[in-house]
């Protein structure tokens, strides 16, 4: 059952009507019959939890907090968030968030994926949002439970179209990427990203070579922060003589930024998940395009819906069809990329979305 919850209008509003408490027993009546300091809220609480990144990853996370943020402003409730520091932290935190009385609980991230079933496994009564987890830990093809609604984002398609670009950029005839770890949510940025370069060098007859990902495996830091390996696995891929590089998995892309500045070499970025530009200006200088999952937009429709009584439990797909993915601009590269670039994207675009040009993932196997 839900609970109500009263909001409380703040500032010199409240003082007044404490003021006036004080001195006469009662606050006045509104016309409508309620109190001067208090209105009534939906009675609606949504929670949301992050994975180890934290909501200020400039990337992933931060873009479902801010999805959450946004519903929760718009239905009038209170967000009620928590971080996690490491996987240990996963389960004790979404107990923590089943104690405060939450209605629906967005997860952010598959690494959530076990503890977010077991949860609710053990709460039907509570509407989880899954971020980019089938939550189908039995890899049976189906949910492990029903009361959970993942997010998930053909990203390699829109990874193909960064591929493309990142083909027709460079200059040295070699472009990379690395992953924080195998994981298909990982990988699946890394194959449309080959695709798209491979698909670029058929067409134009341009020898194009992709290091970091053979289409099966490749460079992997071993996690998600921005440390020596993430600095070091771009080392490698740089030293391959690429000079256009996709690292996926959030905050590891500080470390290519260190491995690009360190190695005096002109080369250039590809956010994932966000517009890095945007998030982080100190890539400004070396970021070429980022491929985006909207999970913002995703995760804020899906609150809406739980705070509205709308909610269904049926996976939503992002895809470049229905806008769930894409790329950004190019930004401070706008200048310096081919003229042709822009109507060759929007030419292979409309391709991907017909069906005539094919991209594989784990989600289009």
């Amino acid at each position: 059952m839900r609970k109500t919850k009263k909001a409380v209008v703040g500032g010199i509003v409240a003082l007044l009507a404490t003021a006036t408490l004080a001195a006469c027993g009662d606050a006045p009546e509104e016309e409508n019959g309620g109190t001067a300091n208090e209105t009534s809220a939906p009675d609606f609480t949504p929670c949301i939890v992050s994975d180890a990144g934290g909501f200020d990853d400039k990337s992933f996370n931060q873009l479902g907090f801010e999805g959450a943020t946004q519903a929760a402003d718009e239905l009038g409730v209170e967000l009620i968030d928590v971080e996690s520091n490491s996987e240990n932290d996963y389960a004790p935190n979404l107990e923590s968030l089943v104690a405060e009385g939450c209605d629906a609980i967005v997860t952010v991230g598959f690494a959530l994926s076990a503890a977010t079933v077991e949860s609710a496994k053990a709460n039907p009564d509570i509407e989880y949002i899954l971020i980019d987890d089938a939550a189908d830990n039995d890899f049976d093809g189906t949910k492990d439970v029903d009361n959970v609604k993942p997010l998930l984002y053909n990203t390699a398609e829109a990874a193909f179209l960064a591929g493309y670009a990142a083909a027709d950029f460079t200059k040295t005839g070699v472009v990379g990427t690395y992953g924080g770890m195998e994981f298909p949510t990982v990988t699946i940025f890394m194959d449309g990203f080959k695709q798209g370069a491979d698909y670029y060098a058929e067409e134009n007859g341009k020898d194009v070579k992709v290091v970091g990902w053979n289409g099966k495996t490749g460079s992997f830091t071993g996690g998600f922060e921005a440390n020596e390996a993430a600095t070091s696995t771009a080392r490698r891929i740089l030293d391959q003589d690429a000079d256009v590089i996709l690292p996926v998995g959030g905050p590891i892309y500080q470390g290519a930024l260190t491995a690009i500045a360190d190695s005096g070499k002109d080369a250039t970025m590809i956010g994932v998940d966000a517009d890095v530009y945007e998030t982080d200006p100190n890539t400004q200088d070396v970021i070429l395009t980022s491929i985006l999952k909207n999970m913002k937009v995703s995760t804020y429709e899906a609150i809406m819906a739980a705070g509205e009584d709308t909610f269904d439990f049926e996976t939503y797909v992002g895809t470049l069809e229905n806008d769930g993915v894409g790329i950004a601009p190019f930004h401070n590269f706008e200048g310096e990329v081919s003229p042709e670039l822009q109507g060759k994207l929007d030419e292979v675009k409309a391709g991907i979305i017909d069906g005539s040009i094919k991209v594989t993932s784990y989600l289009t196997p």
